[in-house]
């Protein structure tokens, strides 16, 4: 990067911490801290639900994967309005019914505290592990582009984010994620326009429909050709139907269980303004993933006509391909531009680390601390703890980024994929049981708990030789989870009577006026 390039860098990073600081006059307690005093306009929560799950692992790997191969993992991701239309309906009004503050008070309403408790353990355990590899990658990428340490990007990084999260709490996350969505997508739109410079859009469009790029097929590296579409049932291979399975239930997780979006519906200024917002982020995300899965085919058209050394061997894989986007930034985007839109790239990964942070912090907090540790404390009380949390938070996510750094990278990958595999199975199933039945209580919940933990450690553990492997592909481990979750927990929930007479207001069929 040139000079121009990093002082661009720093003005954004001045004005981003100028917010924070701006919003921490605000934060005088924990309502405030966690959830902005409830007083958020439906767009400005949309736009940060569009922030929240767009980080820097999307802005880099849909140019890298649609540059490489086709759309296949496009795919899921066209499932999410159907999530949205039964969220929106059934779902989010019970998180708004009770005033909630974290997603996981449900659960001991449906189940019982050991419930809750776990849900909400097991959220915070792999939101830790997420940052730590999403500040991985940012700080690969700042090191790749500025030829400082690793260690170095990491703590800039690190440490930047972390500050006006902590100081600003969930106002400033979802004014910078509003921010930092505007300039991810004016980053992509730079991008594309200077590519359009030499090439024009029937062009490209052309030309990648004539090599099948647009295809939502698994690539056939050998034949540089997508293999034949297929829209069959299967567990070992990604089939166009299994990936649209994949996706309804990814996002179905995310917006029934995921706190970092429940805390956005129970931000909002009325149950009619989170359902708004669910729906601003749906039509505003699908655009925005289908547009940089585009910049990547633009890309391929576009290196197909000017090709260098280090594009052909990301095609070949001898680079990754999800290198393509930052060097084009940097080969081709005028000074000052190209600073604007590294902030873009940058600006992606925070929007999703920045919400983890107060999520945690909100969760240990309201679930733990304030529910099993430290009862009946003044708000001053809890209000410190959450700023220590949040500090403690950022400390483990550098640490975590830190390991992963200078592991082998193939070892760090599968770490990341094993422990989020273990934390990450079962709780769409367990909201849909509490939700959408009558049957179960703690002791089933407890036990369906069990069975789905075990699933998945043995899916975590079959690299080791004594371990065979199931005959299922890595993708469908989060949908196996669910089903082994719905089916033992609703199955011993017909053999074992609830214990839990009155569920007024907490599914489906016992809804009050107050749960509508």
């Amino acid at each position: 990067m040139n000079p121009v390039d990093i002082a661009v860098l720093v003005i954004y990073f001045f004005g981003i911490s100028i917010a924070g600081i701006w919003f921490s006059k605000r934060n005088k307690t924990t309502e405030a801290y966690f959830l902005g005093n409830r007083n958020f306009p439906a767009w400005a929560i949309g736009l940060s639900l569009v922030g929240t799950s767009i980080s820097s692992i999307s802005f880099l790997a849909y140019p890298g994967d649609a540059f490489k191969t086709g759309w296949l993992r496009m795919l899921p991701n066209f499932t999410l309005p159907i999530a949205i239309i039964i969220a929106s309906i059934w779902v989010m009004p019970f998180f708004r019914a009770r005033n909630f503050v974290s997603a996981f008070e449900y659960l001991e309403l449906r189940f019982g505290p050991t419930t809750r408790l776990y849900g909400a353990l097991a959220f915070c355990v792999a939101q830790l592990m997420r940052i730590g590899f999403i500040l991985f990658l940012l700080a690969l990428l700042l090191h790749e582009m500025s030829d400082w340490p690793k260690w170095v990007c990491i703590l800039v990084a690190g440490v930047f984010v972390s500050f006006y999260t902590i100081m600003g709490g969930f106002e400033a996350v979802v004014w910078t994620d509003v921010v930092q969505t505007i300039v991810l997508f004016f980053g992509g739109v730079v991008c594309l326009f200077v590519i359009m410079q030499d090439l024009s859009l029937g062009t490209i469009i052309s030309e990648a429909n004539e090599a099948r790029k647009f295809a939502f097929a698994e690539w056939d590296v050998e034949a540089g050709a997508p293999a034949e579409a297929s829209w069959g049932l299967s567990l070992s291979q990604k089939t166009a139907l299994m990936m649209l399975f994949i996706g309804f239930t990814n996002w179905m997780t995310e917006y029934s269980s995921n706190q970092n979006v429940v805390q956005r519906y129970c931000a909002s200024r009325s149950t009619e303004d989170a359902r708004r917002s669910m729906w601003i982020c749906t039509l505003t995300s699908i655009p925005i993933w289908s547009f940089f899965m585009f910049l990547g085919t633009a890309l391929w058209v576009y290196y197909q006509h000017f090709p260098t050394e280090p594009t052909t061997q990301m095609l070949n894989g001898e680079m990754a391909a999800d290198q393509v986007l930052p060097f084009f930034i940097l080969e081709k985007l005028p000074m000052g531009i190209a600073g604007l839109v590294i902030a873009a790239v940058m600006a992606a990964a925070m929007s999703s680390l920045d919400s983890s942070i107060n999520a945690v912090s909100t969760v240990l907090v309201t679930d733990v601390v304030k529910r099993h540790l430290k009862k009946d404390q003044a708000d001053e009380y809890y209000l410190r703890v959450a700023h220590m949390i949040a500090i403690a938070t950022s400390v483990v996510m550098l640490v975590g980024a830190l390991i992963f750094a200078y592991s082998e990278g193939k070892t760090a990958q599968d770490t990341y994929t094993i422990l989020v595999a273990l934390t990450a199975g079962g709780l769409l199933a367990l909201y849909f049981i509490g939700f959408f039945t009558k049957l179960c209580d703690g002791r089933s919940i407890g036990i369906a708990i069990i069975c789905t933990f075990v699933f998945s450690l043995y899916r975590a553990l079959e690299g080791i030789d004594v371990v065979p492997a199931m005959p299922f592909d890595s993708y469908y481990t989060g949908i196996l989870g669910n089903v082994i979750m719905f089916g033992v927990g609703l199955s011993l929930g017909m053999l074992l009577p609830s214990k839990k007479d009155d569920l007024t207001g907490l599914t489906i069929w016992t809804k009050t006026s107050e749960s509508e």
